[in-house]
């Protein structure tokens, strides 16, 4: 049995749907690697040569205003693909892809990509689904930061950080984010997102311990996020 084949991981993403002989030929084709904190898997204007499978680990999706700030769009972990839409377009990357922990990644090339899209129908509609989904995440988030107040997208910011990573014992969001890139992530000075912070701090919603951010009370967060 091949690792792919073994891996629990593509379960989470649309390789799932493909046949035990074409998860072998998978595994003699992908590449491995590690990535390192802070490491750039691929930057805007990149020519996609092959699609990047999260095995562990996060990273974020960013992109450069015309002022030159960074806006975080979206964590991208465990089971997630990155790539897919820049290889159906045959564009170059549109956004910058780093490492915001440790990461174990997995590269598959664009064309035993393209072969499992024209061969397995079963794979070519989960990748379309996949786009699908995150063309509706990007509209979504367009919509949020036009409509909802920095107090609302701060909300949708720890609570997008918590369905990617979890919480470890003691309750802590098992991502630590700087207050800079919670800010980014926000759309906001970094100013008013430690204050804001603080503010949800003193509400009894959530704890501060350094970097490190307990969620206390979900339903309120969920309902100030709405």
């Amino acid at each position: 049995m091949s690792k792919c084949e073994q891996c629990i991981v593509r379960e989470l993403s649309s390789l799932k749907a493909l046949s035990k002989d074409e998860l072998i030929h998978l595994a003699k084709c992908k590449d491995s690697f590690l990535i390192k904190k802070g490491d750039v898997i691929f930057s805007e204007g990149d020519v996609m040569n092959g699609v990047y499978c999260i095995k562990q680990g996060t990273c974020k999706l960013v992109k450069m205003n015309s002022s030159g700030k960074d806006t975080i769009l979206k964590l991208i972990t465990k089971g997630d693909l990155l790539g897919q839409t820049s290889i159906l377009t045959e564009g170059k990357a549109t956004l910058s892809a780093v490492a915001v922990e440790d990461m174990q990644v997995c590269f598959i090339p664009k064309n035993e990509v393209l072969g499992f899209i024209g061969n397995n129908k079963n794979f070519s509609f989960e990748v379309t689904k996949d786009v699908c989904q995150n063309l509706n995440y990007a509209t979504d988030f367009a919509i949020n930061h036009t409509h909802k107040t920095v107090k609302e997208r701060l909300a949708q910011a720890l609570l997008d950080v918590l369905d990617s990573a979890g919480t470890d014992a003691e309750g802590f969001l098992n991502l630590q984010l700087s207050r800079d890139e919670i800010a980014s992530m926000v759309g906001t000075a970094t100013e008013s997102c430690i204050r804001l912070l603080a503010e949800l701090k003193k509400l009894g919603i959530i704890d501060l311990k350094a970097k490190r951010i307990k969620i206390l009370k979900l339903n309120e967060l969920k309902s100030l996020a709405q």
